[in-house]
């Protein structure tokens, strides 16, 4: 079975890095950065950081697997929450960028809300579903990203699925 990888990217600014695709006859919709998974890739997680370094030239740091699924086309989907610090869009490598019957790429920065996510077109649609549950689980904002700092105002981690402090 083919596995796929994609990282649930939050940034400093604790927004949700995601690829806006634009292609002839298709509405717009959004996708999770990640592809598959390569035999020369020695574990899933560096699959993910290749592909984070491909499609966007990003270095991320993996905190943790946060979703599993099988897609449409019987293939196991992994979704890891990440830090991303850097990332430089227009130095991407993965070969799909060079082709022209593939439409757009557009990286888009979208704030880590309900209302936010809920908005986008995110494919698969699982994954949209297991987000906005996952933040509306949070009994605040500060409890809801990741925390970088060690403060906030969780009272447990249990229902807290981004809090990785």
């Amino acid at each position: 079975m083919k596995q796929r990888v994609r990282a649930i990217l939050i940034t400093p600014k604790d927004t949700l890095l995601l690829i806006k695709r634009i292609r002839p006859g298709v509405d717009p919709y959004w996708v999770i950065v990640g592809g598959g998974v390569e035999e020369s890739d020695a574990s899933r997680e560096d699959a993910l950081l290749r592909e984070v370094r491909e499609e966007i030239a990003g270095d991320a740091e993996i905190v943790r697997l946060l979703y599993e699924m099988e897609n449409a086309k019987g293939e196991k989907e992994f979704f890891y929450l990440a830090r991303i610090d850097t990332w430089d869009f227009e130095n991407r490598t993965g070969p799909e960028f060079s082709r022209t019957d593939r439409g757009e790429y557009i990286l888009e920065e979208v704030p880590l809300t309900t209302n936010a996510i809920a908005s986008l077109n995110l494919l698969p649609r699982e994954i949209s579903t297991v987000l906005r549950k996952a933040l509306e689980r949070g009994s605040d904002r500060d409890c809801v990203v990741i925390e970088r700092t060690g403060e906030g105002g969780c009272q447990s981690e249990d229902h807290d699925p981004f809090r990785v402090s």
